[in-house]
């Protein structure tokens, strides 16, 4: 009985992290024009975009664009739980996400536990 109960801590803890997981908000901020800056679009970090919804900067955000302000989330999230003393994290620009890999060698990937916005 005593491993049964071992196991429902275990399970209850994997669930409890997989929820911090799910739930947690994308890391956002706004950045306001001012009066007639915006006027073909929005710049951010030197390259201009459209009015609108914009799906992908070219550094992993999701934004909205108008000539008040341009509003944006970022599209990755940063690893939290992970063997920190035999893993490292490598950002991974394709997919826009954060890699855990083994130090000693990096094809190999670590297990994440938790990830945050």
């Amino acid at each position: 009985m005593g491993s049964v109960s071992f196991l429902q801590k275990r399970f209850l803890a994997f669930l409890v992290a997989m929820g911090i997981v799910v739930t947690s908000n994308a890391y956002c901020f706004s950045k306001m024009n001012k009066p007639g800056e915006a006027v073909k679009g929005c710049t951010l970090d030197g390259k201009l975009y459209p009015f609108g919804e914009i799906a992908r900067t070219h550094n992993c955000f999701r934004c909205s664009c108008s000539p008040e302000a341009m509003r944006c989330c970022s599209l990755f999230h940063t690893p939290v739980g992970y063997d920190k003393e035999n893993c490292k994290v490598v950002f991974n620009e394709k997919s826009c996400d954060y890699d855990v890999v083994l130090k000693s060698d990096p094809s190999k990937e670590c297990h994440v536990y938790s990830r945050v916005g």
